[in-house]
């Protein structure tokens, strides 16, 4: 045992040395070793023992001695092998250098792709969510509304209104919501660019509550697409209306599409507050203001549909007033109750009655009399709205702290002491919180003036559904019966958060939805005799949408809007979807008529060629999400994208770029789509024999009269009307006579083209029966030609053509569809030659608003456009005044940025597609010499475009009749001397 003394002072051991083993002072060789010596058996040791035997090998295995061999330093092994640690099956690649840079991690991270903004977690609700779903099966309590109107006038801010009163949520002074801005270009560009579901428990001034399923839309006119397909499933709008500037073109388009929909009409005029803080007109100018803005929009209306019911007019109250910046909105009615609460007795309708019009208040008699005691005298409006509503505002923005107490103090309003530090606008809006409270005015409106899916049910479904209105199918829709066949109506799909799959949204017109149902999803092309157009699939998901999150719902009955998911797979723009079972005669939902047409191309391509398949998927979800953009591809084999304007395809293209392919592509300098008209009747009957020479059709071209064009694409006369009634229809408004009217084969390119294929054979001549055979052959030669024109493969516009004669072979086998429709082409493409053939461009209608010093800025960057303008007027009640003005599509390009830059950005400019006009120029005529580089004018202007539009699509430079003609026809023109007919 060892003591201290044996350690010296540095803890080193100096005592006795140690007894150590025998066996670790053995002397050893530290090269050689000497192999073991057996061990010795064990005394008493029996082998027969099995016992003992298990003990022995114990013992051994334990023993087992310790190889102290030399090991050479190059074969020695710190580290095991990759085959020691991974096995000898795994393949093991051992790289010199680095193959990846610095910048990228060995293993990447999973990435996370989000696309839209969503909550984490359900948020917290006023409102039991329980509830809600509960209220989908009283049709009775629902409201479906769409939020209409143009750029920035408070669509967003409206819906946030209404997400502050049922949501609990902070309201930011410096930062609006914008709840219903979902996608990522949304919010950086602060303009909705999506229509944005949204379904509210919200409640009446009776305390009464609906379910309202609000649609947020776009106000820019670029996405007037998504307001179109808004409206389809609504049963009313909400038109939201800026008092400054009032009518503008958004506003405009959208009243046209709602009427022409048949669908209810209500008015929010907003930013009440501008006239106060902005213009600061006097209360009596600012309720001429405010009638100005109102009768504007009337008038409008009248103009299309003189009926006195659509009248929007506050006593009506149909019309609300709002400041939706500042959160507060009111109907003459809720604010008459906001006088009876404070005042006790007052008949609330008889009050809110008075408030508007050349109605004055006598505060001597107490008494309303229709005219004033003197001029000073104000309206009632004035005195019991706009005063009180202008004193509030100047009280908070300039008088002292105890002041306002005071102020506020009378009118019921209490704050907290901290609050009067704020600063203006959040103390504004506090004061103005507690002074109107939540906006059941504006529910009023909605609950009072728009119908119930119930009410709307019958009107809804013979303005879009397809089919026969007699069908029990059809019965069970109008009837919007929760136990009838499920039939859906799908008018928009929205991409998931990773924009990897769709969510299809749609209205229940008939049935209850139920979550994992078997259903039929029909597409656009589907009819009860062409199939094809249809694929089974199973709902796997319903929500209710809440714009930033989804309430998951087991099963939704008729009258609701829902999200879908599962279905996506085989729509593309809008679908039908109805049960699985359901073997009746079926019919689809009439396909969405837009209020504005693509018209802005742009060709595309990967930068790498191997990308190819990613972009074309891509293109395939780009179809999807945009409702009015369409994808095509030319003969020369370049990807083309249509859109409406400039921005419609940045946003096109950033999602195609980011969300839907991530890759990266090039894109062409935008181009225009063209049509192809006839000026004249074709100079020379055209004909043309089949391939086998046994049958001959003969036709000429001819002008369509002016409007019929339009009359068709609005889908007012279409080839679903009896014989009888399309007959009627020309003959009434376009005198044409009735064997021509009756006898109208198709529309073309398609059932609501612009061009009218006629059977002018007359029956002594020709035997109808043999005729009656082949019809369908040549209306597809026609609508084939109409589709792609002879000058550059763009469609055909305003053509009437007329089948004059055809003499076929007896034999069916003789006159099949291979000998028939591309001759009936050719002589489509031939007599249209021959018929003064003219290119047509689109046109934009730009709507200009600037100070008035700005006006010659705008006429001169216009002019250098082949611009003009049709109208510049004041704004009535404001500093601006707006432009009005005609643009070719071709020449607007970076129009905006022009005219920013020449007015020093104080002109803002929208750009709507109006009309096509036919560009100056003969396009067929070879005498006009172009040189490269230089640009077109007057005269030469079509004969540039169709060539540069040829060359670009891969044709050749001429266009001849002779390619279309057959050669006889050819050699008997050229000895009558008509060679100059053939170009």
């Amino acid at each position: 045992m060892s003591s201290l003394d044996d350690y010296d002072e540095f803890g080193n051991y100096i005592g006795a040395d140690l007894d150590s083993d025998d066996e670790d002072d053995a002397p050893q060789n530290e090269f050689l070793q000497q192999p073991p010596q057996a061990a010795a058996p064990l005394e008493g040791y029996d082998e027969d023992d099995p016992m003992q035997a298990s003990d022995q090998n114990a013992l051994m295995e334990v023993d087992e001695p310790v190889h102290n061999a030399v090991i050479l330093h190059e074969d020695k092994q710190y580290y095991p092998s990759a085959s020691d640690v991974y096995g000898a099956e795994v393949e093991t690649l051992v790289q010199e250098e680095d193959a990846q840079p610095l910048t990228e991690p060995i293993i990447a991270p999973i990435k996370v792709r989000k696309w839209t903004v969503e909550e984490k977690d359900m948020p917290e609700t006023r409102f039991d969510k329980g509830f809600l779903l509960n209220m989908t099966t009283f049709p009775d309590m629902i409201r479906n509304v769409a939020v209409v109107g143009h750029l920035h006038h408070g669509k967003t801010a409206l819906m946030d209104m209404l997400v502050f009163e049922t949501h609990k949520l902070t309201w930011d002074a410096d930062k609006p919501l914008r709840y219903t801005d979902v996608h990522v270009l949304s919010r950086e560009r602060e303009i909705s660019i999506k229509s944005s579901p949204m379904s509210l428990v919200l409640s009446t001034t009776a305390g009464k509550s609906h379910l309202v399923h609000l649609i947020d839309t776009p106000g820019h006119v670029n996405f007037m697409d998504e307001v179109a397909t808004s409206m389809r499933l609504a049963d009313g709008i909400v038109l939201v209306v800026d008092v400054v500037e009032g009518l503008m073109v958004g506003v405009e388009s959208v009243l046209r599409h709602a009427l022409q929909e048949g669908i209810k009409i209500t008015l929010v005029v907003n930013k009440i507050d501008r006239l106060i803080l902005e213009l600061r007109i006097k209360p009596a100018d600012a309720y001429y203001k405010i009638k100005h803005t109102i009768e504007e929009i009337n008038t409008f209306i009248s103009s299309i549909n003189p009926d006195p019911d659509m009248r929007l007019s506050p006593e009506n109250g149909n019309v609300a007033f709002a400041s939706t910046d500042m959160s507060w909105c009111f109907t003459l009615r809720s604010f008459a109750q906001m006088y009876a609460d404070t005042y006790g007795s007052l008949d609330v309708g008889a009050f809110a009655d008075r408030l508007w019009g050349d109605i004055y208040f006598n505060e001597e008699t107490r008494k309303f009399t229709r005219k004033p005691n003197d001029p000073e005298h104000n309206r009632s409006f004035v005195h019991f709205i706009l005063d009180p509503l202008y004193k509030l505002y100047s009280t908070v923005l300039s008088e002292e702290t105890e002041t306002l107490k005071e102020t506020l103090h009378t009118l019921g309003i209490q704050l907290k002491p901290i609050m009067y530090k704020m600063d203006v606008r959040p103390l504004l809006k506090a004061v103005l919180d507690q002074f109107f409270g939540p906006a059941t005015g504006l529910v009023d409106l909605i609950v009072e003036h728009i119908p119930s899916p119930v009410e709307n049910a019958a009107a809804k479904v013979e303005h879009t559904y397809t089919g026969p209105q007699s069908s029990d199918l059809a019965v069970s829709m109008r009837a919007c019966d929760p136990q009838g066949p499920v039939m859906v109506q799908v008018s928009k799909l929205y991409h998931t958060t990773d924009a990897q799959s769709f969510r299809a949204f749609g209205r229940v017109m008939s049935g209850t939805l139920r979550k994992g149902m078997e259903v039929k999803v029909l597409g656009e092309g589907y009819s009860p005799e062409d199939e094809e157009d249809m694929m089974k699939a199973v709902v796997d998901d319903i929500w209710i949408s809440e714009a930033r999150y989804y309430l998951p719902a087991e099963e939704v009955p008729a009258g609701n809007l829902v999200l879908l998911g599962g279905v996506d797979a085989s729509i593309f723009k809008t679908a039908t979807i109805a049960a699985a079972d359901h073997e009746d005669d079926l019919h689809i939902f009439r396909p969405i008529r837009h209020m504005t047409e693509s018209v802005l191309k742009i060709a595309i391509e990967p930068i790498a060629p191997s990308e190819l398949p990613k972009m074309l998927s891509g293109l395939r979800s780009i179809n999807k999400s945009y409702p009015l953009v369409t994808t095509k591809v030319e003969e020369s084999g370049e990807h083309v994208v249509i859109g409406t304007g400039e921005l419609y395809l940045d946003c096109v293209m950033h999602d195609l770029r980011r969300l839907f392919s991530e890759i990266e592509i090039k894109v062409s300098d935008p181009v225009t789509k063209f049509c192809e008209t006839v000026l004249e009747t074709s100079a020379l009957k055209c004909y043309a024999d089949t391939p086998n020479k046994k049958n001959k059709i003969t036709m000429i071209a001819e002008p369509l009269e002016r409007g019929i064009a339009e009359d068709l694409e609005r889908g007012r006369v279409t080839m679903r009307m009896t014989p009888k009634e399309r007959g009627t229809f020309f003959q009434q408004k376009y005198q044409w006579d009735l064997l021509a009217s009756r006898s109208i084969w198709a529309f073309g390119p398609d059932e609501s083209g612009p061009n009218i294929l006629l059977d002018d054979t007359l029956p002594s001549q020709i035997d109808k029966k043999t005729l009656g055979t082949v019809k369908q052959h040549i209306v597809q030669g026609f609508q084939w030609g109409a589709r792609e024109g002879p000058l550059c493969d763009e469609p055909m516009r305003n053509v009437k053509f007329r089948l004059l004669d055809a003499s076929l072979a007896q034999e069916p086998i003789f006159r099949g569809g291979g000998q028939i429709v591309p001759t009936a082409r050719r002589v489509c493409y031939s007599s249209f030659l021959m018929a003064t053939p003219r290119l047509m461009e689109p046109v934009y209608y730009v709507e200009v608003q600037a100070p008035a010093d700005c006006i010659s800025a705008v006429y001169t960057v216009l002019a250098r456009r082949r611009g003009h303008v049709t109208q510049d007027i004041p704004k009535a009640g404001s500093p601006l005044y707006t432009v009005k003005a005609l643009i070719p599509v071709i020449d607007a390009n970076g129009f905006e940025t022009d005219l920013r830059t020449a007015t020093q950005g104080q002109a803002f400019c929208l750009q709507v597609f109006d009309h096509w006009s036919i560009v100056p120029g003969d396009p067929t005529d070879t005498s006009i010499k172009l040189r490269p580089l230089e640009p077109a004018s007057g005269q030469a202007l079509a004969r540039d475009l169709v060539l540069k539009t040829r060359r670009r699509k891969g044709l050749g430079d001429q266009i001849a009749v002779s390619k279309y003609l057959d050669d006889e026809f050819v050699l008997a023109l050229s000895a009558s001397g008509h060679a100059d007919l053939l170009g």
